[in-house]
């Protein structure tokens, strides 16, 4: 299939757009690098460096099987000071994408969303038949796309598929996580390791779990990009289905500093801070949907081995 991976120099757009062209795609990338890498994109991978909204109608009048849609503005607190460039940067890009997409025959969609829609949950492992109430814009603005990619698929006979995940982290190879505001857990500890940062902070280690800290449910790249190509084969025209990925296990803030310390042999010093607001105890997702109808499990599982991948990811960056 002719693919068009939008966002695809960053993180998981990369890897999969990585994953999608040894799979023997033709795989286009469409990002405006204002968070991605021109080198993040896989060799033998044309690049088109421009702003979703300015040329997504020429684009995709190439003639197109399918889009991946990654590009997202994702900084939660940001999204909370700066709402209006969240429902312009991610509602109003989805609309002009899936615009295109009808007038120009696009027939798939797999939309990047996140777990970040549910909000702080009744009950763990998180279904997809959990309620949606997202705490914060980033998660508003991403249910209103998943909510408007329900009406497209329906009306225009779009085959999409939406995918909800939770923590993110691991590498492929020369694709990884490099941000320039870096919130999440993982990339951060290892900052520590590398010597730019002092300690790593956990915010309240009285929660009611096995150590006092906070569980997280975290999904190797490398098998969320697997999950995209497998909602491309599975994707039924006119429906939007959504389902969640994860690794069903959750490991404790504490786990996974360990795992860090384990990896890479520095101490990486911690720091008890006050909780943060909003923080759920545990949040861990039901990926059973995915395993049934999708075929789809994850393989890389291990705290270590995503740790591990993460680690020799930056240490490649620090010899560049």
């Amino acid at each position: 299939m002719k693919l068009l991976v939008t966002g695809g120099a960053g993180y998981v757009g990369s890897v999969c757009a990585a994953r999608l062209a040894e799979s023997g795609h033709e795989v286009v990338v469409l990002d405006d690098l204002s968070t991605g890498h021109a080198d993040a994109v896989p060799d033998g991978v044309r690049l088109v460096e421009a702003d979703i909204n300015d040329v997504i109608g020429d684009v995709l009048a190439e003639g197109y099987d399918g889009v991946l849609h990654f590009a997202a503005k994702s900084l939660v607190g940001e999204s909370q000071q700066e709402p209006a460039k969240y429902w312009h940067g991610n509602v109003g890009t989805a609309l002009a994408l899936l615009d295109a997409m009808v007038e120009h025959g696009t027939p798939r969609l797999v939309f990047s969303s996140t777990a970040a829609t549910y909000g702080e949950p009744d009950a763990v492992p998180i279904a997809e038949t959990a309620p949606t109430r997202p705490t914060n814009t980033y998660g508003a603005t991403k249910l209103a796309i998943d909510h408007a990619i329900t009406g497209y698929a329906r009306s225009h006979g779009i085959s999409a598929v939406s995918l909800r995940y939770f923590n993110v982290a691991g590498a492929y190879g020369r694709f990884g996580e490099r941000h320039t505001t870096e919130t999440h857990l993982i990339p951060i500890v290892l900052q520590v390791a590398q010597g730019k940062r002092d300690q790593v902070a956990v915010y309240g280690d009285d929660y009611p779990t096995e150590d006092g800290t906070c569980v997280r449910d975290y999904i190797h790249v490398v098998d969320l990009a697997d999950a995209h190509l497998k909602a491309l084969d599975h994707a039924e025209a006119g429906e939007h289905r959504i389902y969640n990925l994860g690794n069903g296990l959750g490991f404790s803030v504490r786990q996974v500093i360990d795992a860090c310390r384990e990896v890479t042999g520095h101490p990486i010093p911690a720091e008890v801070s006050p909780r943060r607001s909003g923080d759920p105890a545990v949040l861990v997702a039901s990926a059973e949907r995915a395993r049934t109808e999708l075929g789809w499990k994850p393989e890389r599982v291990e705290l270590t081995g995503i740790v591990r991948d993460a680690w020799e990811f930056t240490r490649s960056q620090e010899a560049r």
